[in-house]
């Protein structure tokens, strides 16, 4: 039975498939084999031309995954039965008799092939991952500085709060997926060598008497594939595992907000953005009117099913009994490929999402409006309760309370102008002119530091920006938030 995603909409995807799917795994394995031979042949331990007989041998396409799959039953893994059909190629394409056989799989465990072809296999998903978290990242960056002063709603607890930016919006986007796509661009991905128990017995027998180690030949294969060394053999402490999980994790969080926001911000009553469109995308069975959100459905599904795969791979650590586990060590392959496809899935959703956004200033503004001047009361009590104090010797906070109090007795439909009535009322205009009492009532004069905020998160990140990204009032500064001078 061959998973293509028709239950995994957000990971159906050939991008996903080829970077993810069981014949990228064997790929990898393979890569390993391979380049181990070549590591082996360059060091003088295993014979002339027998690395060229072995990469030949290890062509995927002279493998069946699935055939693969159900032999390995029988040892509990992968790699066992993939060795004895590389072998008997190997055999079979050694026509000068290098004896390149004597290469395949020398000194190794299957352990250190199957976690170094999975380190290859995240190594390779996470460098297409970047592409589109950078893409996603230039155009939050372009939306923060094209709307610096596109006022929006606030919103805590589900509820209005204060005058916001959509600028300021944009640039919390971009912030979570760059600092998550900084995680990710700065994990260690390693090379795993051991042997049978993690001792290099083998390894040590395999290069005695020469200049090389099995530390040397180690870090040799992890630069042929491109890999980060490994100071020791880490079969059981997983860290290099989980710590992809949670950066993969993390990204997956950064783009499931987003999501969220758009879900709520693209429904019809609120209607302050939408979807870019598409032929045949957001369609329903059974309404033809309908044009549903479907790409943030799709990001919002990934998102809410990545905390439980990287909790599965911290359980699986938490339980690495002995010197090679009974069970943990095979719980992670799924839980490690099916994050790496859903963050490849949801990535190239999320960057179509923000790269075409339909953005309708005028709704926001609506929004805006509708708490009216009320909206502003955190700011006009710290202007106005000095004023009354120091006119009625009362406190003023508790002056002001009352005065909501009052306002939000009054109809909806009056409590704006019977807000500034009582606020009139309440401060005689020698201690609040009315020009000052306007300006109270702007909400775009209660912003706080919002430009700023934005301006400080992408010139923290000037790696996830793109150059000639429109920003004209954000000039990014020779130093960062530390104080420390950019290259």
């Amino acid at each position: 039975m061959t998973d293509v995603g028709l239950l995994s909409p957000v990971t159906a995807s050939p991008q996903v498939a080829a970077l993810a799917g069981d014949d990228a795994v064997l790929a990898a394995i393979l890569a390993v084999e391979s380049g181990w031979a070549t590591v082996l042949e360059n060091a003088g331990l295993a014979p002339a031309g027998s690395a060229a007989v072995v990469a030949a041998a290890a062509q995927p396409g002279r493998y069946d995954a699935a055939d693969l799959a159900l032999r390995a039953q029988g040892g509990g893994n992968p790699v066992i039965p993939l060795l004895a059909d590389l072998r008997r190629n190997v055999a079979a394409l050694d026509t000068d008799n290098t004896g390149a056989a004597k290469a395949v799989h020398a000194s190794l465990t299957s352990q250190d092939v199957l976690d170094t072809a999975l380190m290859l296999l995240a190594s390779q998903a996470v460098g297409a991952l970047l592409e589109d978290v950078k893409g996603t990242t230039a155009a939050l960056a372009g939306l923060a500085g094209q709307h610096t002063e596109t006022l929006c709603v606030g919103r805590s607890l589900t509820q209005h709060s204060l005058p916001y930016t959509f600028g300021l919006r944009s640039a919390q986007w971009f912030h979570g997926v760059a600092a998550a796509g900084r995680q990710l661009k700065n994990l260690q991905l390693p090379v795993q060598f051991g042997g049978a128990a993690g001792t290099l017995a083998a390894g040590t027998v395999l290069t005695g008497g020469t200049s090389a180690t099995p530390f040397s030949l180690a870090d040799d294969l992890a630069a042929h594939l491109g890999l980060a060394s490994a100071a020791a053999p880490w079969h059981t402490n997983r860290l290099a595992v989980t710590s992809l999980g949670n950066a993969l994790a993390a990204v997956l969080d950064a783009f499931g907000k987003i999501a969220a926001d758009v879900l709520f911000l693209s429904r019809p009553e609120v209607a302050e953005l939408a979807e870019p469109r598409a032929a045949g995308r957001g369609v329903s069975s059974a309404m033809p009117q309908k044009q549903n959100p479907v790409l943030s459905v799709l990001v919002r599904s990934a998102a809410l099913q990545a905390p439980h795969l990287a909790a599965q791979l911290h359980q699986a650590a938490a339980n690495f009994n002995d010197e090679r586990p009974d069970g943990p060590w095979h719980t992670e392959w799924p839980a490690l490929r099916q994050l790496l496809a859903l963050a490849l899935g949801a990535a190239a959703h999320v960057r179509e999402l923000v790269e075409g956004v339909q953005l309708f200033p005028d709704a926001m503004r609506r929004n805006l409006n509708l708490a009216g001047p009320l909206l502003l009361a955190e700011g006009v009590s710290a202007a106005v309760a000095p004023l009354l104090e120091e006119t009625n010797n009362q406190g003023g906070k508790e002056q002001l309370q009352a005065v909501v109090d009052q306002t939000l007795r009054a109809p909806s439909a009056e409590q704006a102008s019977t807000y500034r009535q009582l606020l009139r009322q309440a401060v005689p205009a020698d201690k609040l002119s009315n020009d000052r009492l306007a300006e109270l009532l702007d909400p775009a004069s209660y912003l706080g530091q919002a430009t700023e905020i934005s301006r400080r998160i992408l010139a923290e990140f000037p790696d996830f920006t793109a150059r000639g990204v429109p920003f004209p009032d954000f000039p990014f500064p020779a130093t960062d938030v530390n104080g420390a001078r950019r290259g």
